[in-house]
């Protein structure tokens, strides 16, 4: 399987409903929907690009014992469910792609009702 790119990374969070991109914590690129982070790409120890999302607490039981995917430092650690991508071996860019959609969803049910409406999000 392919290790994602920085720019394939960004490229695909871009084209996410009211994504928008910041680069934080010691150059981190950081992708959010109405201000709440949906994922972070940075980090790497190796060649492959390190991308944490958000997701269900079952998919957080089920990803963090597999290979090339780890609770996700930090935000793990204070009870949320975040996965890291730490190798691209663990899982291929589609189902990859499936899980940032999937977080930006869920980041985006955490804002407001009037928010989400504003954005024409969550109305299906």
């Amino acid at each position: 399987m392919r290790a994602v790119k920085l720019e394939a990374y960004n490229s695909f969070c871009a084209s996410l409903p009211h994504a928008t991109h910041v680069v934080h914590w010691g150059g981190a690129h950081v992708w959010k929907v109405g201000g709440k982070v949906f994922a972070i790409a940075g980090w790497s120890d190796g060649e492959a690009l390190a991308v944490t999302f958000k997701c269900s607490p079952l998919s957080f039981d089920l990803l963090k014992e597999r290979k090339g995917l780890r609770p996700a430092p930090y935000l793990a650690s204070r009870g949320m469910s975040w996965i890291q991508r730490t190798g691209p071996d663990s899982m291929d860019d589609k189902a990859l792609k499936d899980y940032l959609r999937e977080s930006h969803r869920l980041a985006s049910l955490n804002l407001p009702k009037k928010t989400q409406r504003e954005l024409g999000l969550n109305s299906g």
